[in-house]
């Protein structure tokens, strides 16, 4: 097959760009032909404001772009990972114009929640779920804590309701987990045309041994993924086990500030990949607080490849990927008290630890290899070329 991959860079690097390359790679593994599209939001503020928001509702830089890369190749599909705000749906347009097919990959909410993450204020939020004009959006100015900008994404999400682009113009869906797939169905995208497809592990790296003693949280230093339930845990837990923290983000400096302050707390800040899978792989347990419907746990599986368990927020998508008792342990979200019980039940039991470590190594091998990902991969390319052709 040859496949015309789209995505939009964000500044920050994060999971939705290593799972879009970690899909690139395992195509042309495999011998197909991928090109790639990409724009990248460094150019937003060469672009200015006024121009960036009419690109984010329509590009027609990106339609004239793609539509071009369309006529002078003969792709079987496109694959849009992320289109906001630089590319647009304007790429949906462009390929039904020649007559290919188009796959979204749905790695957030952004179709129904303005900044994406269904969470405002520390809470849960679905305010705007199914409402036409997503107004409490704009009231709260949740994008970016920014009214204007959040008129941007809320108009963005209106002119495609009224086109109809989200039910026209896109063959097939790809969400990470069912826990998603049913959002999108209940916010009214056909049920028939969202498949499940879960993000995988490139590589199948060595079994950690989990004789690090210490606990570890990676991620994103943001107020959605549970950092304050994690630090109120960790300043109770005293010596009893410490804690790693990897990543960077509008929180760094208050992880800084904690570390400084607790000795059993460690920030490592940014470290790369095989980095992680080391510390991961020797940590007794990876601890992953989330308050937000996560859309995957990219870092869980990640974890469950080196037979570390996971202590996870029973909410959203990360609580389908674990299995209480098996793969790990949940908690209530935002309940460190809760969350203090699961890490002295884990740390009283080694031996159901042990345990915990060989099931999650299993999970992974039965899900989330690339072998296995690409043959879901090429079930969904198919599907999409046939619902094409129906049309």
């Amino acid at each position: 097959m040859r496949i015309l991959s789209i995505h939009n860079r964000y500044q920050i690097r994060g999971g939705e760009d290593e799972s879009r390359e970690a899909e690139q790679r395992l195509l042309i593994e495999n011998g197909h032909e991928v090109d790639v599209y990409e724009d990248m939001n460094d150019r937003v503020p060469e672009l200015g404001k006024i121009r960036v928001a009419i690109r984010t509702i329509w590009s027609q830089e990106s339609y004239k772009i793609v539509r071009q890369k369309l006529k002078q190749n003969s792709y079987d599909l496109i694959h849009v990972q992320n289109f906001f705000p630089l590319i647009s749906p304007s790429v949906y347009y462009a390929a039904k114009a020649e007559g290919v097919p188009v796959v979204q990959s749905l790695r957030n909410y952004r179709l129904m929640c303005a900044n994406s993450y269904f969470f405002r204020n520390g809470l849960v939020c679905e305010d705007c779920m199914n409402k036409f004009i997503p107004w409490p959006g704009i009231v709260h100015a949740c994008y970016r804590e920014n009214r204007a900008g959040t008129m941007v994404v809320a108009a963005m999400q209106t002119v495609h309701r009224i086109l109809p682009t989200w039910m026209k113009m896109v063959d097939i869906y790809i969400t990470l987990t069912e826990f998603a797939r049913q959002k999108f169905i209940q916010t009214g995208l056909p049920a028939e045309k969202i498949v499940v497809k879960p993000n995988f592990v490139s590589t199948n790296p060595e079994v950690g041994k989990g004789k690090g003693g210490y606990a570890f949280f990676v991620g994103r230093l943001s107020p959605e993924k549970g950092l304050d339930t994690l630090l109120e845990a960790w300043e109770y837990l005293g010596e009893k086990i410490p804690l790693k923290i990897v990543g960077d983000g509008p929180l760094a400096s208050k992880i800084q500030e904690a570390a400084s302050r607790l000795p059993n707390v460690e920030w490592l800040g940014r470290r790369s990949l095989q980095e992680v899978y080391e510390l991961v792989g020797e940590a007794k347990f990876l601890v992953f607080p989330s308050q937000w419907y996560e859309t995957f746990g990219r870092v869980a599986v990640e974890a469950f490849a080196k037979g570390t368990p996971v202590i996870a927020a029973n909410i959203g998508a990360i609580a389908e990927l674990v299995d209480s008792g098996c793969t790990g342990l949940l908690f209530r979200p935002g309940d460190r008290e809760d969350l203090i019980r699961q890490v002295e039940y884990a740390l009283a039991y080694p031996e159901e630890l042990r345990k915990m470590r060989l099931k999650a190594r299993a999970e992974f091998e039965a899900k989330y290899t690339a072998q296995e990902n690409y043959r879901q991969l090429m079930d969904i390319y198919k599907l999409a070329i046939a619902s094409k052709n129906l049309t």
